[in-house]
């Protein structure tokens, strides 16, 4: 929470590249609430998680883009959308942002798959430094996650990114909500309803190998869509995005501990020995 006389600093990174038409939408919400650094990979980096490879370059290279009709300085970053933070956090920024804001990212990511995520694993390196963060996302309609179509209107998403960023601005939340991932539906207008959501048991990506010819062939494993809505519990991320059709806010922890009586769980374990 900030002091109403001090211009906000906020952090915006993304794991689908600096040269996001996603990540300029946020700038643009962002910017009507205070100062936007923008530090994001150089290159496409979905599927990287919270890693902070040892291979990466970490080159920063400020790079001047035009954003609606503002002229911004950005940066360039070699390294992953965790790194980017780290760099942008310890090196760019002369004091720690006050936000950190990740997205808004092509595609959306709920269920229990989140943890793959650039996206969400930017948001949770914020939160590791002890800064309020939004990992932002919007709902792709047969869309490709990895490219940058500019049919993909944004303005919804950035909408419901401004309003929850100026509700991490102004108000401090309990201690255990470290991240807000905000999931918005592709069809959403800013007069569709949001809900508080638990994040689904459920694995919306399946993961499926893309390969051409022998196993020493390129290949890699790609993500399909699986919705089984029988199997998705009322009031998770999953169903309220892509069954309620309405804008999912889940509250993330960066205590993974599972929800267990943990003194009963040593028990139950030493009698098995």
């Amino acid at each position: 929470m900030i002091t109403k006389n001090k211009r906000p600093q906020i952090l915006l990174t993304n794991d689908d590249g600096i040269k996001s038409p996603g990540l300029w939408a946020a700038a643009q919400a962002l910017s009507k609430l205070g100062f936007v650094t923008i530090a994001a990979p150089r290159e496409q980096s979905s599927a990287t998680g919270r890693s902070l490879p040892i291979t990466s370059d970490g080159r920063i290279l400020p790079t001047q883009l035009m954003i609606g009709d503002q002229e911004w300085t950005t940066y360039s970053i070699g390294g992953t959308p965790a790194q980017a933070v780290l760099h942008a956090v310890m090196e760019i920024m002369p004091e720690p942002p006050d936000l950190v804001v990740s997205g808004i990212n092509y595609g959306e990511n709920i269920g229990d798959s989140i943890t793959i995520s650039g996206t969400v694993g930017a948001a949770l390196e914020g939160a590791a430094l002890g800064i309020p963060a939004i990992a932002a996302s919007l709902e792709l309609d047969n869309e490709d996650y990895l490219g940058y179509s500019e049919t993909v209107d944004f303005s919804t998403a950035a909408h419901f990114v401004q309003k929850f960023a100026r509700l991490l601005l102004e108000h401090r939340m309990p201690a255990d909500v470290q991240v807000l991932k905000i999931d918005v539906p592709h069809n959403a207008t800013p007069a569709t309803p949001w809900h508080i959501t638990s994040l689904a048991k459920y694995r919306y990506y399946f993961p499926e190998v893309r390969r051409n010819g022998s196993l020493q062939e390129n290949g890699y494993i790609g993500g399909k869509q699986r919705l089984q809505p029988n199997a998705v519990a009322p009031g998770t991320d999953v169903h309220v995005l892509a069954i309620d059709r309405a804008v999912s806010v889940t509250p993330l922890s960066l205590d993974m501990t599972s929800r267990v009586d943990l003194r009963q769980l040593e028990q139950d374990i030493q009698a098995k020995f």
